[in-house]
Formats: structure tokens, C-alpha cells, sequence
């Protein structure tokens, strides 16, 4: 469990001491410890909306446990002066209930309408002339609830934040075998098809990169919207920049995927999706999805759901064999000039259109010109012959292959 021992509230923080009235007023109210946890129990507590729902040892053992802690832990050290603030005990219970998977909202609730009640049997017990007694108890009564519910929800929540980041950890661990096709360790390998598909977010980083706060965000909102659209907890694999994402049971996206991961990464949101029959074929799968992505930005493709159909002809020529490095050699002579690769590149994306390549570069289309006809006199290719257009796009294509460069 996440719970860690914290200190003790500064003695600043306790009320000041009791009065002798107030300590016998507290006496006499601890002979009722287990009458006035009985009523809570079965009374005070049955108001707030779930708390009939939990397991009945719950309800009477251990929150009736906490409620008679709680309750004589104070009324103690009110009569005697003994400590009453004392965190620990909440604390531990907190976590459990955590673990447990209790809403904050009726935990913190039981504190509350204990002290309530602790209230009310307090007033029953005082008499005549008590009334001082009776306010200097009912300050120590509000001083100890706001302490006991503070811890109360710092432990829960570190707790829930612990488990959270437990099964994430577990559900990436699980997700990565997968995807390198190796066993699962905890033994849940999936039986049947997986679907497996490739993200890229495509969001324009600042200068040194989006911030760690920021990328946190956006993660935990990629998951949710994935987790909603397949109505299941998917296994992901994801970073700033986008990743995999494996769904056992499953052979196709849902309708609904592209527009709730629009919707949550942006309009520049690229997606690829491959079922595997089997989960050996989840690495075939993963590589294809992440390949067609790249393929797809490079030539200019709209961001979208891409198929393999979408860039067959390009990802045929992105594929290595023995005259890639020929290829690819044609243009070394650009290695030095990287505006001249980017202007090819651009003019390429954008199907030879010389305005729209001027228009993103920006620059003026005269210059487009000037500079591709500086890059047929440097590699004696011309963008106007079919095949070296096909040469060129294989060129760059192989070229980011080989240097996991990623074009948007």
C-alpha cells in the first residue's frame, strides 16, 4: 500500500485543555462507546447513497471498528488528557478501503456523520450549567474531524494514485511482451485475434518539446478515449509522440475511434490499424501499423485512418533490397543542402504542385523552381520523367527507413 506514516499535527494545531466539566462530560459519554457505534452503523450511515451495497463485513466489522476507534479515541483523551490525535489507525483504514475500490464520497461521509452523531449523543448527556462543557467539546470535536478527514483522504487518494500507476505499469508490461512476442509474465496471454494499431499524434512541440505536465495530460486522455471506444481497458504502449496499442479480442476499430482520438490529440492525429490472427502475429502486425503511418506522412497523405491500400505503391518502394543502397545513394550530392531535401520532399507531398510547395515553404514560386532545378543539376534527376519521380520518392523513403526519421 501506499500509505506511509506521517507526523504528528503541531501541538499548535490541538485545541487548548479541557476544562474539568468538559473531561467529566467526555467520561460519562465513553460508558456509550458501543451503543453509539451501533447507531451509526446501522442508522447514520445506511443515509449516504452506496453504503447499503457493501459487503456486510465491512459495514460491521471494519467501519464499525474505525467508527468505535475513532469514538473512544477521543472521548479518552478529552476525560484523561491522554493523545487523541493520533493518525495512523485512519490512515492505514483509508488505504485499505482504497484498495478496496470504496468511493471517497461515502468514506469521507462516515467521518462526517459520525462526528454528527458523536455530537448529538454528547448534547443528550449534558445537563443543566453543561453548556460551557458542551462548546469546549464541541471545538475539539470539530478540530479532531477536520484532522481525521484530511489524513483520511490524503492516504486514500495516494493510495488510488499508487494502484492506478500499478496497473498501468502492468497493462504497458503486458503490452510490450506482446508486441516483442514474448510470454506474458503474469500468464494472461490473450487467446484469438489481437488488433494492434499504430498512433501518431502529429501535435506541434514547442522548442524544447512539450512539457512533461503536458504530455501526462494528453497520455491519460489518449487512454480514456481509447478505453471508451472500445468499451474495455486496452493495453497501450505510448509516449509524446503516439506508440502502439493492443486490443485482444478485437479485428477491427470501432467506427467511433478516429473522431474520440481527434477530439482529445488533435486534427493531426495519425492512426493505422492490422489484426493479428494469433498473438506470435502481434509483432508482424505492430511493425506493419507503424511502417504504413510513416509511409502515409511521407508522401503527403492526410492525416486519418490509413490503410496499407491507401500507400501500397509507396510502401512497396520504402521496402529494402539489393539496389536500395543505390538508391538511396542518388541523393548523397543533397546531404550538405537540407533545404534543398525539404523543398523535394514538400513538392513531392504536395503532388508536384509548385504553389502549394511555395506556400508551406514560404516562399515565393520562382524560388521553388530555382531550387528544384538546383537539385536535378546536383543528382541529374528529373521531376518531370515518371521514373525518376519513382526514384525519388523510393530515395526519401528508404532514407527514413534507414534513419527512423519521422516526417510529418
Amino acid at each position: 500500500m501506499a500509505y506511509e506514516e506521517r507526523s504528528q499535527p503541531a501541538s499548535d494545531d490541538r485545541p487548548p485543555g479541557l476544562s474539568p466539566a468538559a473531561a467529566a462530560l467526555a467520561a460519562r459519554c465513553e460508558a456509550q462507546v458501543n451503543e453509539l457505534t451501533r447507531r451509526m452503523a446501522r442508522g447514520a450511515f445506511e443515509q449516504v447513497r452506496g453504503y447499503t451495497e457493501l459487503p456486510g463485513d465491512v459495514k460491521d466489522v471494519e467501519i464499525a471498528a474505525t467508527a468505535r476507534h475513532g469514538i473512544r479515541l477521543f472521548l479518552r483523551g478529552a476525560a484523561d488528557g491522554s493523545r487523541w490525535d493520533s493518525l495512523e489507525y485512519f490512515q492505514e483504514r483509508a488505504a485499505q478501503r482504497a484498495e478496496e475500490g470504496m468511493p471517497l464520497h461515502l468514506l469521507l461521509r462516515t467521518y462526517t456523520l459520525g462526528a454528527r452523531e458523536l455530537w448529538r449523543a454528547l448534547r443528550e448527556m449534558a445537563g443543566p450549567g453543561e453548556q460551557q462543557a458542551l462548546a469546549e467539546l464541541t471545538e475539539a470535536l470539530f478540530t479532531a474531524t477536520d484532522q481525521v478527514v484530511g489524513a483520511v483522504a490524503e492516504s486514500y487518494l495516494d493510495e488510488r494514485v499508487a494502484l492506478a500507476s500499478e496497473r498501468h505499469e502492468q497493462n504497458r508490461s503486458r503490452a510490450r511482451a506482446l508486441l516483442d512476442g514474448r510470454p506474458v509474465v503474469d500468464g494472461s496471454t490473450p487467446d484469438g485475434p489481437v488488433l494492434v494499431l499504430f498512433v501518431r499524434f502529429g501535435t506541434p512541440a514547442a522548442t524544447d518539446g512539450p512539457s512533461p505536465v503536458t504530455v501526462r495530460r494528453l497520455l491519460r486522455r489518449v487512454q480514456a478515449a481509447l478505453d471508451r471506444a472500445f468499451d474495455t481497458e486496452v493495453l497501450a504502449v505510448l509516449d509524446g509522440d503516439g506508440g502502439h496499442v493492443v486490443v485482444p479480442g478485437v479485428t477491427e476499430p470501432p467506427a467511433r475511434l478516429r473522431e474520440s482520438l481527434r477530439e482529445t490529440a488533435g486534427p493531426e492525429l495519425r492512426l493505422a490499424a492490422a489484426a493479428a490472427t494469433t498473438v506470435g502475429d502481434v509483432p508482424r502486425a505492430a511493425h506493419l501499423t507503424s511502417e504504413v503511418v510513416r509511409v502515409a506522412a511521407a508522401c503527403g497523405v492526410r492525416p486519418g485512418i490509413h490503410r496499407l491500400e491507401d500507400v501500397l505503391l509507396e510502401y512497396h518502394l520504402s521496402r529494402p533490397s539489393e539496389g536500395s543502397a543505390r538508391i538511396v545513394a542518388m541523393l548523397d550530392p543533397l546531404d550538405d543542402r537540407p533545404e534543398l531535401v525539404a523543398t523535394l520532399r514538400t513538392h513531392l507531398e504536395q503532388r508536384q504542385d509548385r504553389r502549394a510547395t511555395a506556400h508551406l515553404l514560404n516562399l515565393h514560386p520562382n524560388s521553388v523552381d530555382n531550387r528544384l532545378a538546383r537539385i536535378q543539376d546536383l543528382t541529374g534527376l528529373d521531376l518531370a520523367d515518371p521514373r525518376d519521380v519513382a526514384l525519388t520518392l523510393a530515395a526519401l523513403l528508404l532514407r527514413d527507413a534507414d534513419t527512423g526519421a519521422v516526417t510529418e
